[in-house]
């Protein structure tokens, strides 16, 4: 074996950086069992060990090699399914910025531009930005206006903007400063956000933008009050002081909308809304109302029908209930202004809690002399009036004002907890974002689901690796361990470059690694499947091995690079199908080290010491030899199956379509365990019952999920409010709903943690993310089935070959499409059968492995071809003979793959058991496909061209035999 040192120098190497790279990990899983076993069970008690335990320093000889944090800071980092946590999108809204910048302009083109962009959103993959510059060209000229420039005082020409941009500054000038400020204060924003973030002292987060786009990815592990967090990083911290409108003058307008509109919002004893005595607040309402309300408050009729003098009033709630009512928030009506700028917007300098009468916790704040001097005014125009401290479009406080205030100073009181006033204090001092951060996609995974996770994983993991290591001993004998080795190998060096890369395991990576491990095999089967020709050809073990393995290279690395293409693309997504992407690639390179060369190098090791061995065992020595099936005279048949099940599946999609998941239609959906079960239809219905929105109700989907009495719930209940509270109400209606199937005083806040029972996890999707799911994975899959015809016309120079090999992976996707669809209509599977990022990641996992498959096929074809210079087989023939000698092949490896596919299916969690099942059809629809689609069509396309070319040539003669008789 040529380069034997090199290669064990080269493994030797890779196996002490994997060893460093894996070493933290053992340290810290040791310290912290250490402590575990120091600690009476309790949290805080572990805690308090840790930290004794992390003062020490691990030492060789003498030397300090690590301590706990250090360990801890370079360990395998594991992803929130398999920790606990929460993980959050949130999007700073580059049209709130634009309003902004515009000082909230009503400029009708200015509008009709943004509205115009909002509309591309969905479907654009330019930033919100351009498109609105390129709306605001179109508009103006379809409005009739079109010398209106960027810089009129009515779009960017703002007092804010005087230095910068001029009255006679060019559009595209405009569009470059306004570009690079939306982009700056993107980046303003991750840095406030990572400040308030450091405040909540979690270990581990993650917070990092998205490449060329507004979109912020937070990751906090550990977080079990994920309300509290969501309110801390949504808020933009933009303090404002504003006066108040006296309340009989509202109730009399709000009176007038109650009739216009026909609601019931004011007026009847049953009304939406209740005056209330006060100077300050207008009316107070349940908190089970305020989004009906608001749909109402922010209606056409309602600007409509406004007073002259109140224009521009604004209508916000409190932040929070009273303790006198907590189930009620007061409704305020503010003086609003034309550009929606406050009399004073509050530059705090500094804050901190005091206490007011009977030892009320209180927000003390000192503002700035320019602010300072802003309020000493307003205070003075307002005595005997209140005024409303206004944070985030939510009311704290709205007290009458005694006197003038000379020194800046003010105070908000809002019945705070002590907690909350800290989580006030600390966004204040973060500094403010300039609009509110958005939410627009969520994960929360409790720590006993994630717990769960990774016990399933481990199973999944041990169970599939046992079965394929067996498989391999008995079909390939002493051959097959060492091939075994080479397996162990493969995965300690795949984990350990996970490690050194920094990758973060996640659920669906564990998936990756099975599956890479499956895949792994395959390398060594081709070999081992060649060898035992060349023996049957009577050559000695080491010539067949030399030989086999020579003549399998080409095979090996075909199929796993069209593989790799897949990989690369799913490695462009986010989320989970990252995680499995990651895993996936590193274990294709992995695997094309350790099955060609490890491999080797202990068969050869064996063979140079003497010792005998056979590639094969008394069981299997025979099987898949001397095949001789003719399958190029049954495709016929073949087309018409594949035909009849291609023409079901599309009038499937066409007309039925998919049971879609929350992924790409927006929503949330809710893992929660009951105490006490219930058929999924009744608790529908009762949920129903509680998400009701002025008079209509939201479907609310109710699912068994897993074992026991855990349910998954799935609505599109509130998934376009603004209300900053809208989580903390439909997690209200869940309980209020759900209460009679939990434990007997199971409190609200028991249920929110998922504390033994209640919301295990929940996911939240916008509707602009679900839209970009679609859109990214179409274009991943076009992609990647570009990639792959392009390749395999390069490698084969044969377009037969090649449109051949992309029917058969369209067939393929097809087909499991439409199984989706059949069976989502028909609901007799106990799993979900969605279309989610799931989904897309199995169909692109499909086509990767049935390219592989192919390209195996394809490859004996054409070495078939070469020998077949003096045309001693027909294409038939040929094929078939290809089909044939390689049917060990594509046995073994789909029976190793598709075994350890069902393992995962089983072990691997309710979460992974659609995307296991797409690729269980997937697999098993590959094999068949390389064969009676992929082979059959290139086989039929080659008979066609040859034909074509012999009537030609047929053609040519006989005209030029005419020809000479002629003359």
């Amino acid at each position: 074996m040529k380069g034997k040192g090199f290669i064990k120098l080269f493994a030797i190497v890779l196996g002490l950086i994997c060893l460093w790279e894996l070493f933290p990990t053992f340290y810290v899983n040791r310290i912290e069992k250490k402590a575990e076993s120091l600690s009476n069970g309790t949290a805080a008690s572990k805690r308090e060990q840790l930290e004794k335990l992390s003062k020490d320093s691990l030492k060789i000889a003498g030397i300090n090699i690590m301590n706990y944090n250090e360990a801890k800071n370079q360990e395998i980092k594991l992803g929130l399914d398999l920790k606990g946590g929460l993980n959050l999108m949130l999007e700073i809204p580059e049209r709130d910025l634009l309003i902004y910048f515009a000082d909230n302009s009503e400029n009708p083109i200015f509008r009709k531009a943004l509205g115009d962009a909002s509309a591309q959103e969905k479907t654009s993959s330019a930033s919100y930005t351009s498109n609105f510059f390129k709306a605001f060209e179109k508009e103006k000229a379809a409005m009739g206006e079109p010398n209106l420039k960027l810089s009129s005082p009515d779009i960017f020409g703002t007092p804010t903007f005087s230095d910068k941009i001029k009255f006679n500054t060019s559009d595209a000038d405009v569009e470059k400063f306004i570009t690079d400020k939306v982009e700056s204060s993107v980046n303003t924003a991750i840095e406030v956000i990572r400040a308030r973030v450091k405040k909540l002292n979690i270990d581990e987060p993650n917070i990092q933008r998205i490449v060329g786009t507004g979109r912020i990815l937070v990751e906090l592990p550990g977080v079990t009050d994920a309300d509290r967090v969501k309110r801390l990083l949504q808020t933009s911290a933009r303090l404002e002081f504003w006066e108040v409108y006296d309340p009989a003058a509202t109730l009399g307008y709000l009176n007038t909308l109650s009739q216009k509109t026909g609601n019931n919002l004011l007026g009847t004893k049953d009304a939406l809304l209740r005056p209330i005595r006060s100077n300050a607040a207008t009316a107070t309402a349940f908190l089970r109302d305020t989004a009906a309300i608001n749909k109402i408050l922010n209606s056409p009729q309602a600007k409509e029908v406004l007073p002259p003098n109140m224009k521009y009033a604004k209508l916000l709630w409190a932040a929070k209930p009273s303790p006198e009512s907590p189930n009620e928030l007061q409704l305020f009506t503010i003086k609003g202004t034309k550009n929606d700028h406050a009399p004073l917007e509050g530059a705090v300098t500094d804050a901190g809690i005091s206490f007011g009468n009977f030892n009320q916790i209180q927000i003390s704040m000192q503002m700035n002399s320019e602010s300072a001097g802003i309020w000493k005014n307003l205070t003075e125009k307002n005595i005997g009036h209140p005024i409303a401290v206004v944070l985030d479009e939510v009311v704290y406080t709205a007290p009458n004002v005694n006197s003038a205030i000379p020194n800046g100073q003010s105070v908000i009181t809002g019945n705070f907890s002590q907690k909350e006033a800290n989580d006030l204090i600390d966004v204040l001092k973060s500094g403010k974002l300039q609009v509110r951060a958005k939410i627009i996609q969520s994960e929360v995974v409790g720590p006993t689901l994630g717990q769960q996770s990774i016990h399933n994983g481990l199973i999944s993991i041990l169970v599939s690796y046992f079965f394929i290591l067996v498989w391999m001993i008995f079909y390939y004998g002493k051959a097959g361990m060492y091939a075994n080795i080479a397996l162990v190998l493969n995965m300690f060096f795949l984990i350990g470059i996970m490690a050194s890369w920094g990758a973060v395991l996640t659920l669906p990576g564990i998936a990756g690694i099975v599956l890479s491990i499956a895949m792994a095999v395959d390398a060594n089967i081709i070999i081992f499947e060649r060898v035992k020709e060349e023996l049957r050809v009577g050559k000695n073990l080491k010539q067949a091995f030399a030989d086999g393995q020579k003549h399998a290279l080409s095979a090996i690395i075909d199929g796993n690079l069209t593989t790799l293409i897949v990989g690369i693309v799913l490695l462009f997504s986010t989320g989970p199908i990252k995680g499995f992407a990651v895993t996936l690639v590193i274990g294709i390179l992995c695997t094309l080290f350790t099955a060609i060369f490890i491999t080797s190098l202990f068969i050869y090791g064996a063979m140079e010491k003497g010792q005998s061995f056979s590639i094969s065992t008394t069981w299997t020595k025979n099987w898949f030899t001397n095949v001789h099936f003719k399958w190029m005279e049954k495709r016929k048949i073949a087309y018409i199956f594949s035909s009849v099940l291609m023409i079901i599946s599309i009038i499937s999609i066409f007309t039925k379509g998919f049971e879609q998941g929350v992924d790409y239609t927006g929503g949330r959906t809710y893992v929660i365990k009951l105490a006490n079960g219930a058929p999924p239809e009744e608790l529908s219905k009762i949920l129903e019952s509680q998400f009701i929105d002025n008079g209509e109700t939201t479907t609310v989907d109710v699912k068994k999920y897993g074992e026991g009495n855990q349910v998954r719930v799935t609505t599109k209940y509130g998934i376009d409010s603004e209300d900053p509270n809208i989580d903390v109400i439909i997690k209200d209606k869940l309980y209020n709903g759900l209460k009679k199937f939990l434990p007997t005083n199971f409190s609200r806040d028991n249920f929110v943690q998922g504390e033994a029972f209640g919301i295990q996890s929940s996911s939240e999707v916008g509707p602009t993310v679900a839209s970009g799911i679609v859109r990214n994975g179409i274009i991943a899959v076009s992609i990647a089935l570009l990639g792959i015809f392009i390749y395999i016309l390069y490698r084969f120079k044969n377009w037969q070959m090649s449109s051949g090999a992309v029917l058969s992976l369209i067939h393929d996707a097809t087909i499991v499409m439409g199984i989706f669809s059949i069976l989502s209509w028909l609901r007799i599977v106990p799993f979900s059968v969605e279309i989610d990022q799931f989904f897309i990641a199995s169909i692109l996992t499909i086509i990767g492995y049935s390219i592989n498959d192919t390209v195996i096929v394809f490859d004996r074809i054409r070495e078939n071809k070469r020998h077949n210079t003096h045309q001693t087989m027909s294409l038939k023939e040929l094929y078939n003979d290809a089909i044939n000698h390689t049917l060990g092949r594509t046995i073994n490896t789909g029976a190793t793959t598709i075994v350890a596919t069902v393992i995962i299916f089983f072990f691997g969690g309710e979460s992974l058991q659609g995307f296991m099942f797409a690729l269980l059809l997937g697999f098993s629809f590959g094999m068949y496909s390389s064969i009676y689609v992929a082979s059959s069509i290139s086989c039929d396309l080659t008979l066609y061209s040859h034909e074509k070319e012999s009537k030609r040539l047929a053609i040519a003669a006989k005209n030029t035999k005419k020809l000479a008789t002629t003359k």
